[in-house]
């Protein structure tokens, strides 16, 4: 990211293209205690891919891990820390939070993202969530979607309705139908759009 703290953007990539560490996941694992010491894997279709090393300190937490940059021949050990900071809760006891480890940053963030050589808030990195670069169509798709897994029918707009699930009420059945016949009329009109202006961007590069 441009070295440790730089605070520049990198934009073009999405939240989800990158790894992430994510406190409130190692809160509820009861792992942020001082003097714990624990590894941070991701997988792909049940591969290991990479890890980092986590040691917790009062106040801090130090990643410890090894990168390769783009073009690199040899990987780089890095050792930093990153400040914790806490707030109450309404209900009694604390939530914690990464401090964006950025110079001149310090947001006080549940997630930090490694697009690049550290791991940072998605800010200094220059990610947008994925949702903020959909389309009205794709939201309407994926909501559309998100209707038929309730409903227990296959998910894709292209395969057939099914029936009412055993044990929905019949005017909860109707609602969600309606719901999803309008889902689906918007994210189909997205899709003849989205075809519409590539059909037309080709007509103006070619002439046509």
């Amino acid at each position: 990211m441009g070295g440790y703290g730089s605070g520049r953007s990198f934009g073009g990539a999405v939240t989800e293209d990158c790894r992430s560490i994510d406190i409130r996941c190692w809160q509820r694992q009861d792992r942020l205690f001082p003097g714990n010491a624990f590894y941070w894997c991701w997988s792909r279709y049940g591969k290991q891919v990479a890890a980092i090393e986590v040691f917790v300190e009062s106040g801090w937490v130090r990643l410890l891990y090894r990168h390769k940059t783009a073009g690199a021949d040899d990987w780089e050990s890095l050792d930093y820390p990153v400040a914790l900071r806490e707030t109450r809760c309404h209900y009694g006891g604390v939530r914690r939070w990464f401090a964006c480890p950025a110079a001149g940053c310090g947001r006080r963030v549940a997630v930090l993202y490694g697009s690049g050589k550290y791991f940072v808030c998605r800010h200094c990195c220059g990610l947008v969530y994925k949702s903020q670069r959909e389309s009205a169509g794709d939201r309407a798709e994926r909501a559309a979607n998100k209707l038929r897994g309730r409903l227990g029918w296959p998910l894709g707009l292209g395969f057939a309705c099914g029936g009412k699930p055993k044990g929905m009420h019949w005017k909860t059945f109707d609602r969600l139908v309606a719901q999803y016949e309008v889902l689906a009329g918007e994210a189909w009109q997205g899709f003849a759009d989205k075809v519409d202006r590539i059909e037309r961007s080709v007509r103006r590069t070619w002439r046509i």
